[in-house]
């Protein structure tokens, strides 16, 4: 199973094994970020989506590095507070734990500037434009501008700092289970 790959990786930041889930928007990370949790007794679960905004879907990499890492590095929990993204502003502040295991899970978790600090990273094996379209779906017509935006960012994010090439496995849905290809 694939949870129990995490519990024998080695601390990456501080005490915790920080695994990265990434992938394009809409490609089943979050889904499989609550199913490891859960299969890990409650591990927490980060979102970037609670660093970025409307007005920096990527720049998010130092506020995650002083809020998430620098705490984690010293044992201590990840203090910030995510971002609302129907009021458009932060949110209520939220604490997590450096445990043993916590997965973050989102679009560039990969990037160049985090991947020293994981333990694994993993990546949705789902094509971009069939991710984006499920998350369209998802989110509903209303939503038509934002994923405009969305996927030329991230379309742009990637092409500068691409994940995938450095993923430790691809992971692919296959119905209610997964498959990992290394």
């Amino acid at each position: 199973m694939l949870a129990e790959r995490l519990r024998g990786l080695a601390p990456s930041c501080g005490p915790v094994r920080l695994v990265g889930i990434d992938g394009h928007a809409g490609s089943g990370k979050s889904t499989l970020a609550r199913a490891l949790a859960a299969a890990l007794g409650g591990a927490p679960v980060l979102h970037l989506d609670d660093f970025a905004s409307h007005e920096r879907f990527f720049g998010w990499t130092e506020c995650f590095a002083s809020h998430v890492l620098a705490p984690f590095a010293r044992g201590e929990p990840a203090v910030f507070r995510p971002y609302d993204w129907d009021a458009r502003r932060p949110g209520r502040t939220r604490t997590v734990a450096a445990a043993p295991v916590v997965l973050v899970e989102g679009v560039g978790v990969g990037r160049r500037a985090l991947r020293p600090s994981l333990s694994l990273l993993w990546w949705m094996d789902l094509a971009g434009e069939a991710a984006w379209e499920r998350g369209r779906e998802r989110d509903g017509s209303g939503l038509a501008d934002f994923w405009d935006d969305w996927e030329r960012a991230e379309a742009a994010h990637f092409r500068a700092d691409p994940s995938r090439p450095f993923a430790d496995a691809l992971v692919r849905q296959c119905g209610e289970g997964y498959v990992l290809r290394e």
